[in-house]
């Protein structure tokens, strides 16, 4: 069976169960492949339902980006119910070492936005939970409710186009041992709340089957991958999202070139772009192979360019690294057999438990942090040399580090949840 046959079975079921139904549709090519595998199942099977569809505008966004995305949209007007949210939340910056968030359709800063509002935008006057503590994922999350609510619906599912190759991250979003309940036992289900769940249909897809896909069907996908591809961009490099996070730094220079109108006002509207544009995918933004300055262990390397931020921004990653630290030493990650038995042949202790509490095959493992070390699984270990990358990128989370959020951030959220699940 082809991923193709896999996902219209994963489709079949999903407009079988489900009486309310809408895509997450960020206007890059994995959900813009999903969305078009939805919109083919309606019109083949002549369903008389429409499809959602969950579009968050960043502002400040490529406009070729912005350009595709109102052009399938309304190509297809005749099966999709479209919310374009333009709201001002947080959302992550991994452009400056100041802010660790800025905010998309700031009214206060209306007369630099880097592009017009588009017409019947959902704006935050339609959303009764709308806070300005709220993160872009967060208001994610409570949408889905809103939705839910707002549809009367029985089942509600939340189509997302994520694919467990792109990172870790997504794979962990999906499986994780933290995660919901599964719809009916399916391992690319998660549920969200009571009967709301996100579902991830093309989790097993490759990037080429993704570009296989569009080619054989002839499917309208975004065109500023021509342009990545023609600049050299390799594949899995290729980022359309927001241009700010840690994973776009690399081709936030392209932005310069494709579309030097939107640079322009870019720089003045998100602290830190032009430095990121020019040394993002460079060692002064931990890419590459960072080097360490002489005199320096990566451990005192770590201090020294903790010094060098601002109190706020140096005590967040201060409380990452104290939290970090603990948990392996207190509780332990897992790794891998190959990966114990290479700790031990170069002389790292490793305290090897037995039993464990997440769902893997992996040994669960306490160990103090290293200072760096040479081995093929080298994001997987704790070390100050991974500590010091997350600073010099500007990493505020610390995802490279691959951190989950912590306990006050788990209670932060689930407070604003509740506080806002009543208004729902």
């Amino acid at each position: 069976m082809t991923v193709y046959e896999a996902t219209q079975k994963r489709i079949d079921i999903i407009f079988s169960d489900f009486d309310n139904i809408y895509v997450s549709f960020s206007g890059g090519k994995d959900s813009g492949v999903l969305l078009n595998l939805c919109m083919d199942y309606v019109r083949r099977n002549k369903l008389k339902r429409k499809i959602g569809v969950f579009h968050i505008d960043y502002e400040a966004q490529y406009q070729m980006s912005s350009e595709y995305v109102t052009r399938i949209l309304r190509a297809n007007s005749d099966i999709l119910k479209v919310y374009r949210i333009c709201v001002p939340f947080k959302v992550p910056t991994c452009t400056s070492m100041f802010q660790s968030y800025w905010r998309p359709w700031d009214e206060d800063k209306s007369d630099i936005w880097v592009s017009p509002m588009p017409k019947n935008a959902y704006t935050k006057d339609d959303f009764p939970f709308f806070s300005y503590e709220m993160w872009d994922y967060e208001f994610q999350k409570l949408f889905s409710e809103w939705i839910h609510q707002r549809a009367k619906a029985k089942r509600t599912a939340c189509l997302v186009g994520i694919r467990t190759q792109e990172s870790l991250n997504r794979w962990r979003a999906i499986h994780s041992d933290r995660n919901y309940r599964n719809y009916k036992g399916l391992d690319w289900t998660n549920e969200i709340c009571a009967n709301v769940y996100n579902l991830y249909p093309i989790y097993d897809w490759l990037t080429t089957d993704i570009w296989v896909a569009n080619a054989r069907f002839g499917w309208e996908y975004n065109h500023l991958y021509d342009i990545f591809y023609k600049a050299g961009v390799p594949l899995e490099k290729m980022r359309v999202a927001s241009p700010f996070l840690s994973a776009a730094q690399i081709t936030l220079k392209l932005f310069r070139a494709i579309e030097p109108h939107t640079w322009g006002k870019l720089v003045s509207r998100v602290n830190g772009v032009n430095f990121t544009g020019i040394y993002g995918g460079t060692m002064a933004m931990g890419w590459s192979s960072i080097k360490l300055p002489t005199g320096h262990t990566w451990e005192s390397y770590m201090h020294f360019l903790l010094e060098t931020l601002p109190e706020k921004t140096r005590i967040v990653y201060i409380e990452k690294l104290n939290t970090s630290i603990r948990f392996w030493r207190e509780r332990g990650g897992v790794l891998a057999d190959e990966t114990i038995e290479k700790l031990r042949k170069i002389g790292v202790k490793v305290d090897v438990l037995s039993n464990s509490n997440y769902k893997t095959d992996k040994k669960p493992v306490r160990m103090e942090y290293l200072d760096d070390i040479n081995i093929s699984e080298f994001q997987e270990i704790p070390s100050y040399k991974r500590m010091c990358v997350c600073i010099l990128k500007n990493d505020h989370h610390c995802k490279y580090m691959g951190f989950a959020q912590t306990k006050r951030e788990i209670e932060r959220r689930k407070a604003i949840m509740e506080k806002y699940k009543n208004i729902l």
